[in-house]
């Protein structure tokens, strides 16, 4: 007998997942795809709580076919979800986490899309349960588009649907080094590899919910893990994108979202000695990595900050840190007859800092916010040097021959 390979492999990683797990598996049974065209894959890390008896309860029961793996703990979500992977024959994966929960249809609906346009990646919309949720790549259903032309590079989450042959392919796994964003090296390697990205904006595929005992958190653990967490990403990008603006777009996302925290308001209160820790730990980084392309991407107290970063400056990074953290508003100021907009962040054209009037200069859709501005200027000087330039050419094509 000839056994249908299944569309999709739903691969759940489980650790202590009780009493979570119980509607993340009833969501699985709810969905409206032929549970012929599913598997479900779910390695249970080492519980003590009941989740590796409640799942072999739901492998009797469950109308599509479910394999059960237990395992003992291994210290994080890679090493389940690699062995998950494994074993998967579908022809997409799904990682459900274990305390969350599909949407209805999500599974139809992402396959059908995938089959539709024909990509490798499917993002179905996030809503948060007691918890944020990403927000801003859900501004409408696209079915084919990029990691460079999108804002999909803010969620960088495992939880999407990924065609098997592209991870295959290339040998994709979860590093089980990292202990925390693993799962974004992972996604991003994905978005760069695809053919094409979709996004399923218009109906929820996936509820990322709030544990009651905080436990759905990754493990704040050191703050050394996001050093290496940036590290494993910035070098991804780095490797599989040529320097140049698109390298510069991708990486705002590991400075903004895992390198700038660690010096944000948590600095102002830590040892002198860990403050010298992660400056140390971060100037390879910059060293490598922070450009001025980067940096124009980014709001002036960002931008101040991992400049006094990438100077090695603490005093006048503190300084900053500290006016950042009580909530003030830096004043602004108009200059060139409102196209540029200077916010007076701590050490503005101090001479002592010596900091460059560039880090201070507000990006257009900064500088929207204050009254007076002109947008345009730099563009303006530029279409005006062409028009002049247009007009040369002009005036010498019109002269007689000699």
């Amino acid at each position: 007998m000839t056994v249908t390979q299944p569309d999709v492999s739903v691969i759940i990683g489980a650790y202590e997942a009780m009493p979570y797990l119980i509607e993340c598996l009833s969501s699985v049974e709810a969905q409206t795809i032929d549970p012929d065209r599913v598997e479900v894959i779910a390695v249970d890390d080492g519980s003590t709580d009941g989740t590796g008896e409640y799942l072999e309860e739901f492998a009797e029961r469950a109308p599509m076919h479910v394999l059960v793996i237990r395992q003992e703990n291994s210290g994080g979500p890679s090493g389940p979800r690699n062995v998950g992977l494994g074993k998967a024959s579908g022809r997409y994966v799904f990682f459900l986490d274990a305390d969350d929960r599909l949407g209805p249809e999500a599974l139809e609906r992402m396959v059908a899309m995938a089959d539709r346009a024909g990509t490798d990646v499917v993002l179905g919309k996030v809503e948060g349960v007691n918890r944020s949720a990403p927000k801003s790549m859900w501004g409408k259903t696209v079915e084919r588009t990029d990691v460079y032309s999108s804002n999909i590079k803010f969620t960088l989450s495992a939880q999407k649907l990924f065609r098997r042959e592209l991870l295959d392919r290339h040998g994709m796994r979860f590093d089980e080094s990292l202990f925390t964003g693993e799962d974004a090296l992972f996604t991003m390697e994905a978005y760069l590899r695809a053919n094409g990205v979709s996004v399923v904006a218009d109906h929820t595929c996936y509820y990322l919910v709030g544990r009651d005992d905080g436990k759905h958190v990754t493990k704040s653990g050191s703050y050394t893990l996001r050093f290496d967490s940036a590290r494993a990403l910035m070098n991804l990008i780095a490797d599989l994108v040529p320097a140049g603006s698109r390298r510069d777009l991708l990486m705002v996302r590991p400075f903004l979202v895992t390198l700038l925290p660690q010096f944000g308001p948590k600095f102002a209160t830590d040892s002198e000695e860990v403050r010298r820790h992660k400056l140390e730990l971060a100037k390879p980084l910059m060293d490598a990595h922070w450009t001025e392309g980067v940096a124009e991407r980014l709001k002036v107290h960002e931008r101040l900050r991992l400049h006094l970063v990438a100077e090695q400056r603490p005093d006048l990074l503190l300084d900053v840190v500290r006016f950042v953290k009580a909530k003030k508003q830096a004043a602004a100021l108009l200059e060139k007859k409102g196209r540029r907009v200077y916010l007076a962040y701590p050490h503005f054209r101090d001479r002592a800092a010596g900091i460059p009037d560039a880090v201070y200069l507000a990006g257009p859709r900064e500088a929207r916010a204050f009254p007076g501005y002109r947008e345009g200027g730099v563009d303006t000087f530029v279409r005006r040097a062409v028009r002049k330039a247009r007009r040369v050419l002009t005036s010498r094509e019109m002269r007689p021959a000699a």
